[in-house]
């Protein structure tokens, strides 16, 4: 058996599981989303959304090499505004990862095979070198890559602060920064939520 098939005779098994517990749980899940979040995280195999136990409908999810924000990528632009325009989502989590392949490639020299992600990794190139002292400090090559992928989350919700379609967001926004360690499946919080209202600040002080 293929690992595809497999997967579609384990989808049988799953939703069959899911509507002996609850049978309108799929009728309900046709009628519309209602996600609480979007997850912007890495396309790595070993880090879904599910590492946090979410259900379907409750994640919007967009994901990419090394859960990159930039603002000439339509990709995530049209999913950015789908969340919060139509979603009404109002918490955007950037999730990054240690032992993450991205990370790791950007502190090596480019490989000649890979030039789209050498494309996309460039900007992590560039942060590597910004910290390259604090980087050396460190004993290992593994525990730069992880610190890298950090340093990486905090650059990632600092673009995404900048992003016009955050600063023009009708309601206010929560952004947060995780990293997920593979070695523990643990998340852990890099930076501390708060919420950007720069529309209603501008109004307020129209008004005052």
């Amino acid at each position: 058996m293929t690992y595809p098939k497999r997967m579609l005779v384990e989808n049988l098994a799953w939703s069959d599981e899911i509507a002996q517990r609850d049978p309108t749980y799929f009728k309900r899940l046709a009628d519309r989303q209602q996600p609480r979040v979007l997850w912007i995280g890495c396309s790595d195999s070993r880090v879904p959304e599910a590492i946090a136990r979410v259900m379907p409908g409750e994640v919007f999810v967009h994901r990419n090499i090394a859960n990159l924000v930039s603002d000439d990528d339509d990709s995530l632009a049209s999913v950015l505004e789908y969340a919060l325009v139509v979603l009404g989502v109002e918490d955007v989590i950037v999730c990054g990862h240690h032992c993450c392949g991205g990370v790791r490639a950007a502190l090596l020299p480019p490989d000649g095979a890979l030039p789209h992600v050498n494309r996309r990794i460039g900007g992590i190139r560039r942060l590597g070198a910004l910290h390259r002292t604090e980087l050396l400090r460190l004993p290992s090559f593994e525990a730069r890559a992880d610190r890298l992928a950090e340093l990486n989350v905090l650059a990632q919700v600092d673009a995404l602060h900048r992003l016009p379609l955050i600063q023009q967001a009708r309601h206010p926004i929560r952004i947060h920064g995780w990293i997920f360690s593979l070695i523990d499946g643990r998340l852990k919080a890099l930076t501390e939520p708060h919420w950007i209202s720069h529309r209603l600040r501008d109004t307020e002080e129209a008004v005052g």
